[in-house]
């Protein structure tokens, strides 16, 4: 076995390596995580979120770039977490300003992290609507229940098995608060239907 040293040297080193990526990309799947985070949470608060979102785009393709070798590790969990929270930030934000949706190409991520992550959508879309609901809107607030069902109508054209894209458990999720959001923008509505009739009676005293 004369050359053991340098088979055993050559597997450590490249070992050492993918290891080493391996906590570059931990480290920028965290930051590509809080970025998204922060541009949803700006969103809700109706802020400027052109900055978060450009960080956001360049940290996937930092993250994109530097796995670009390790096709293993771009697979692996933390990342596909990671890229779900993007893109879903991607899709809010194209939806709140009307935009056309992105690709899961130009978002950097692979098809399933976009639909789990347009699984998410329906859960931030609801939050919105709430939100229009408590400020009387209902008529927005409708809105936001149209695009969550039409989410979840894309979302069950996939009907493939867990192992290949797991997304039955995002699809029970949005049918879940598109039920409830379905009951509260009802409710609303026929309160200001009530109020609107009220205030018509009041008009003519």
């Amino acid at each position: 076995m004369k050359n053991l040293d340098d088979v055993i040297s050559e597997i450590e080193s490249r070992l050492d390596e993918k290891d080493e990526v391996r906590e570059l990309a931990i480290k920028s799947s965290r930051t590509v995580a809080r970025l998204a985070g922060a541009m949803i949470q700006g969103m809700h608060r109706s802020e400027d979120v052109r900055t978060p979102l450009q960080e956001t785009r360049e940290e996937v393709l930092k993250l994109k770039s530097l796995l670009e070798d390790h096709p293993d590790l771009f697979h692996a969990g933390f990342v596909e977490n990671a890229m779900q929270e993007a893109c879903e930030a991607f899709l809010v934000h194209a939806i709140l300003e009307g935009e056309r949706l992105p690709t899961p190409k130009e978002c950097g991520v692979t098809d399933t992290a976009y639909l789990l992550g347009f699984g998410d959508v329906v859960g931030e879309l609801r939050r919105f609507a709430l939100t229009n609901l408590r400020s009387g809107n209902v008529a927005l607030a409708s809105t936001d229940l149209e695009k969550m069902e039409q989410i979840l109508d894309a979302l069950m054209r996939f009907d493939y098995p867990t192992a290949l894209v797991a997304l039955k458990r995002k699809q029970d999720v949005a049918r879940s608060l598109i039920e409830k959001t379905r009951g509260e923008v009802a409710v609303a509505a026929r309160s200001q239907e009530l109020a609107d009739k009220l205030d018509a009676v009041r008009a003519k005293l």
